[in-house]
């Protein structure tokens, strides 16, 4: 059987199509299923949601998503955890790609998500950035990750020291137990947490996270990206939000595309020339990004000593390699960017 954990704290706007989207694919997949909806100390009609789209409700006062996701578990009574944010729509194709990697003997996977259109243009940019960045790292978040309860138990399931990327914690944690696989199809989720300032609120909080990851242990560090009551709150669409939209998808469009500069002979765009400076200014900025690998290999490295499979630990050793080429490269052009100024 399979059981669908729903992780919820103040969910009634985005809960019920949530569950419907969840019904529907489990249908179409075939044989029997449950819906656990693990309801964290809502203040609203949450649980009253959940019962009327026929879920079992399990009433927990953790404000913790990993507790609350292991609390959904321990309810569920399936042989296959599918977990699935409660703001998150799947797909049938999604569930039956699940499906066969785990008949298939993979221990467990996610799949990457994308925004609903509301979301701003430099956020769908962003996550289909960091989509691809994930694939490759085989890591998923934590809107559609699926696992067998075999490999979950072994794994000792999401880990309750931490407060955020708890996720990506249990992906490394499954990938030790056997195949851990990303699904190519995408899920869909809200984009409240990218709206207007809540949008830089959060980029600023993955580069704070990856040079000081101990924040993540701590939930004042991360309550206003991950723990805020008020879900469904609209986010006023201001002038300034507009430019700082705009500004961050500048931004986003230089990281994701200032490797095409490299296709560029240098003798076309002088540094003289407006191109130029373009290219130079868009190089500058993204050295600057590429030191966030350095505590990426770090963890990488901190991964592979307790990497027990050799395919994994190859595919680590290649990454780590990387990490550090771009890394380093990226730190002697900032050191002569500052040096210079």
């Amino acid at each position: 059987m399979i059981s669908f954990v729903v992780p919820a704290h103040n969910e009634q706007a985005y809960l019920a199509r949530t569950l419907q989207a969840i019904h529907g694919a489990a249908r179409a997949a075939g044989g029997p299923y449950e819906v656990v909806v693990v309801d964290d100390a809502s203040t609203d009609a949450t649980a009253d949601v959940a019962r009327q789209f026929g879920a079992i409700v399990v009433a927990v006062n953790h404000r913790q998503i990993a507790a609350t996701r292991n609390a959904g578990a321990r309810a569920a009574k399936g042989e296959r955890l599918f977990f699935v944010d409660a703001d998150t729509v799947i797909g049938p194709l999604v569930v039956a790609a699940a499906l066969r990697h785990l008949d298939r003997g993979a221990v467990g996977g996610g799949a990457p998500a994308r925004f609903e259109w509301s979301a701003p243009l430099y956020a769908h940019l962003l996550i289909w950035w960091l989509g691809w960045l994930m694939r490759f790292a085989g890591l998923c978040g934590g809107a559609f990750m699926f696992c067998s309860r075999d490999a979950f138990e072994a794994a000792g399931g999401f880990d309750e020291r931490l407060f955020g990327a708890e996720d990506a914690a249990m992906s490394w944690a499954l990938k030790r137990q056997g195949r851990f696989v990303v699904l190519w199809r995408r899920v869909v989720t809200s984009g409240r947490r990218v709206r207007g300032v809540k949008g830089f609120r959060a980029l600023a909080g993955l580069v704070r996270m990856a040079f000081a990851p101990g924040m993540l242990k701590r939930r004042s560090s991360v309550q206003k990206i991950w723990y805020e009551s008020s879900r469904d709150a609209d986010v006023p669409d201001s002038f300034a939000v507009r430019v700082a939209n705009a500004v961050a998808l500048v931004l986003m469009l230089a990281v994701v595309f200032s490797p095409l500069w490299e296709l560029v002979p240098w003798p076309l765009t002088p540094r003289s020339s407006l191109l130029g400076m373009i290219r130079v200014g868009m190089g500058v900025f993204t050295c600057h990004v590429a030191l966030v690998l350095w505590p990426c290999a770090y963890f990488l490295a901190r991964d592979l000593v307790r990497q027990r499979r050799w395919v994994e630990r190859l595919k680590s050793i290649a990454l780590i390699a990387l990490c550090l080429w771009f890394a380093w490269g990226g730190t002697t052009v900032v050191v002569q960017f500052w040096s210079g100024l």
